[in-house]
């Protein structure tokens, strides 16, 4: 089977839908051997910081020696990107050939499902040392959570999203993310929510509540910049002090100065240019306060666009201020929200966005408001960083 061929049958309609459960994935599992139980995991689930939590911890356990498997989600360019073994994603060919495995068993996994066993397979055939594993929705059935045992599970910041599916409320959503902590195995969280609480006595695991602090040395060395890195940066450092004593602040600090995650306020020079995935209320929020914070007095351009089940009245409200220039992208995705129906939400003049002519370096231009979007702009690809 070729790469290409591979992502057909992953994203066809028939894979491309959404069904909380552990019993599909942990019976493919067990016709494959089960090579999730061989592998040593710290699991991370939680609305907003995930993806940089993951990549810090990633940069420093490879900076100490350790070799490293790291899965996250979404991708930006190409799937492969969502499985990495120090630092490097697995090839096409690997990919493809994990794929035509698994289509082999003859269980109708969902794509999620899919890329979550090729991780695992993948990870177990490397030999990992620790994989660095980030939660695709929720955590209670989530389909990386059919892992037994690990180093530690963290939590990070807990808001609305995904609201269909895990809950109206913080505690609901707190509650599902809260499953992913297993039986005598640490939690480490900056979010205080009874339900976690609860679910570490239960689980006899211990329950470390961080407070969004770290020392100037830290922040200074992070590559990532934006204010809300503190309160994942506190996160990182309390695990890898407390799982990690081979590890010191050396290390800490030269893995943290070499931590990429792109696309969360990522900022190009030469294009005046932020490109931001935030994409619901709170990770807007976030981004207009790094704005108002590292770019107070620069006119801004926006090129926005998200998906349909996302509160984009809320995001739009928090976004703009009166001046900006605003662009809506009605992008090519099934879900995407489409140009009318934001246009509605915003009481500023707003413009169809066409191509990316419109980024003009006179003004502070921000693409931002969903991953799916700044994925199809193929052009931002070939941007220098």
């Amino acid at each position: 089977m070729k790469y290409d061929d591979a992502l057909k049958h992953i994203t066809s309609k028939s894979n491309f839908y959404i069904d909380l459960s552990l019993d599909r994935i942990s019976a493919a599992l067990e016709k494959l051997g089960n090579p999730q139980d061989s592998l040593k995991y710290i699991h991370v689930a939680g609305t907003n910081g995930k993806g940089s939590v993951c990549t810090m911890l990633e940069a420093i356990l490879r900076e100490a020696g350790y070799k490293t498997g790291l899965y996250t989600s979404p991708h930006i360019w190409e799937y492969t990107e969502r499985i990495k073994v120090n630092g490097k994603d697995i090839s096409k060919e690997v990919f493809a050939h994990y794929t035509e495995e698994i289509l082999k068993l003859g269980i109708h996994l969902t794509e999620f499902e899919i890329l979550t066993v090729i991780m695992f397979l993948y990870f177990e055939s490397r030999k990992v040392d620790v994989v660095i594993l980030e939660t695709g929705l929720g955590g209670r059935f989530d389909a990386t959570n059919v892992i037994k045992q690990n180093l530690c599970s963290i939590i990070t910041h807990i808001d609305l999203d995904h609201t269909e599916r895990l809950g109206n409320t913080k505690d609901k959503i707190a509650f599902e993310k809260a499953g992913i902590i297993k039986p005598g195995c640490p939690v480490i969280t900056s979010e205080g929510y009874e339900a976690i609480k609860n679910k570490a006595d239960e689980s006899d695991s211990m329950f470390i509540l961080t407070v969004p602090f770290a020392k100037p040395e830290h922040i200074q060395a992070l590559a990532l910049k934006g204010l809300h890195q503190v309160e994942n940066l506190a996160l990182v450092i309390e695990t890898v002090n407390y799982l990690f004593k081979d590890i010191n602040d050396e290390v800490i600090l030269k893995g943290l100065s070499k931590v990429k995650n792109p696309c969360r306020f990522e900022y190009i020079k030469e294009k005046n240019l932020i490109i931001d995935a935030s994409h619901n209320p709170n990770g807007i929020q976030a981004l207009r306060e790094n704005l108002d914070y590292f770019f107070p007095e620069e006119d801004r351009r926006f090129v926005f666009g998200c998906l349909k089940n996302k509160d984009y009245e809320k995001m739009i409200k928090i976004l703009f201020r009166e001046g900006d220039e605003i662009f809506f992208n009605e992008f090519d995705y099934p879900n995407a929200a489409r140009y009318n129906e934001l246009v509605q939400k915003c009481s500023y003049p707003v413009e169809k966005y066409s191509s990316e002519d419109v980024l003009k370096t006179d003004k502070l231009n921000i693409i931002c408001g969903s991953f799916y979007m700044i994925g199809g702009m193929r052009w931002l690809k070939s941007l220098p960083v």
